[in-house]
């Protein structure tokens, strides 16, 4: 549960001084600024992140689920992952899955091996040539990503993260609320 106020409002009339509110509603003008400024980084940061996506795309030569296959991968490289789980993982259908890890294997990214606990299964597994390649593409990044926390206080850490979760928790809930628009 977030402090997140998602009670529907009506449309905010526009205020004596003339400002707009359009999205932000009728909360009092330095707050409702407060409120704008972040919001407003945060979408900064979003354009610079897909865009960051993008060129990490384009460098590797991959689409966006073959990085997500290979970061999933990555995050415990000895972990002994099967199809199925990056079906649910990528929220694609299996074959839509196999297509991917195909191109994966074929590219020198992963492999395919035998369960040798059940013979109708198979494990999939990162190459240390597709880590060497991330790491190579997206380890500058991830120095200035951690240049940029590594001297926040531990309020400030709370704070972010604690900001963060709210926001995710925000926009998690915008599908599943809203109501199908009837199409005439």
């Amino acid at each position: 549960m977030t402090d997140v106020d998602t009670t529907p409002r009506a449309p905010a009339m526009a205020p004596p001084d003339g400002e707009m509110t359009y999205w932000y509603g009728d909360e009092p003008a330095d707050r409702r600024q407060r409120s704008k400024a972040v919001l407003e980084s945060l979408r900064v940061y979003r354009a610079a992140e897909v865009a960051m996506r993008r060129r990490t795309r384009d460098s590797m030569s991959m689409g966006e689920n073959e990085l997500l296959v290979l970061r999933y991968l990555l995050r415990d490289p000895k972990r002994q992952v099967r199809p199925g789980e990056l079906t649910r993982y990528l929220g694609l259908s299996t074959a839509s899955t196999t297509a991917i890890l195909d191109r994966l294997e074929r590219s020198g990214h992963i492999t395919r091996s035998a369960n040798p606990d059940d013979r109708r299964s198979i494990f999939i597994a990162v190459t240390p040539r597709a880590d060497a390649e991330v790491r190579q593409t997206l380890g500058n990044m991830h120095d200035r990503m951690l240049a940029a926390v590594i001297d926040m206080t531990p309020d400030e850490s709370a704070a972010v993260v604690a900001f963060l979760r709210r926001m995710s928790d925000a926009v998690d809930g915008v599908a599943a609320e809203a109501p199908a628009v009837d199409s005439p």
